[in-house]
């Protein structure tokens, strides 16, 4: 590994090309809400409206999360633990806590 390779900078998913469009679809819907919102907040709509929206935006981000932790079980984790690489559970751990924060 180079100098410039550190803190997990080199490393790359491989998404087959069908996830990587089913994210994409799914990141430029929520991009399109989080637009919707801050027009309704430019806009003074009712706040109970916003909150709605904003937990709708949520529960889209945390179904992304979903199909990207299934990915990475499935792919990363998988080939790291057989490759003797038991370093990828403390790095899982540390996702989880990163998913559960929210």
């Amino acid at each position: 590994m180079t100098e410039e390779c550190t803190n997990h900078s080199c490393r790359k998913s491989h998404h087959p090309e069908h996830v990587k469009k089913d994210l994409t679809t799914r990141l430029n819907r929520i991009e399109g809400q989080i637009r919707g919102i801050k027009g309704m907040v430019e806009k003074d709509v009712y706040c109970d409206d916003i909150i709605t929206q904003l937990s709708a935006t949520q529960s889209a981000l945390n179904s992304v999360a979903k199909v990207l932790l299934e990915g990475h079980l499935k792919g990363c984790v998988k080939d790291r633990l057989a490759e003797g690489d038991d370093a990828i559970l403390d790095e899982l751990v540390t996702t989880f806590q990163k998913l559960m924060r929210k």
